[in-house]
């Protein structure tokens, strides 16, 4: 293949793979899988690269802005918010970081989440309230502490 066609598929295929990131922010593993069979993967990579350079791609923000929309729209423990990023090929070793870095707001996080669920179960007992929520993956502290402050 010539320098210029190759430089124009190139250019044809990181339209295409901007577009999928622009039109909904992806993680890598995403537009990995997503590209895998459609482009060479050495070309893929220096996409990819080129893409992270540019800040099209950053997990460490995909991670941030996911946490901050899971934690607007829904009552999750951390353990689900956790697995949802796994699931969307993640480095675990990111997840644990961001977790690190913000363990406060997220432990009052979950503690708020815990005392919504409560509100809606409040026809349960506190025991079978406490098993619906280690279920979900809430950890024990934090569902102590929101039935404490419930009960204040």
């Amino acid at each position: 293949m010539l320098d210029y066609e190759k430089l124009a598929e190139y250019d044809k295929n990181k339209t295409k793979v901007l577009k999928y990131v622009v039109y909904k922010k992806r993680t890598e593993n995403e537009i990995r899988r997503k590209f895998e069979k459609d482009i060479d993967s050495s070309m893929l990579e220096d996409i990819i690269q080129e893409l992270k350079e540019n800040n099209y791609i950053s997990d460490n923000k995909y991670i941030e802005r996911a946490v901050n929309e899971f934690i607007a729209l829904r009552n999750l423990s951390l353990k689900q918010i956790k697995y949802k990023l796994l699931s969307k090929g993640i480095n675990s070793n990111l997840i644990e970081e961001y977790f690190y870095n913000n363990k406060e707001e997220l432990a009052e996080y979950e503690i708020n989440s815990a005392n919504n669920i409560i509100n809606k179960k409040n026809n349960n007992s506190a025991e079978e309230i406490i098993q619906i929520l280690l279920k979900k993956g809430f950890e024990y502290d934090n569902v102590k502490e929101a039935l404490e402050r419930r009960n204040q």
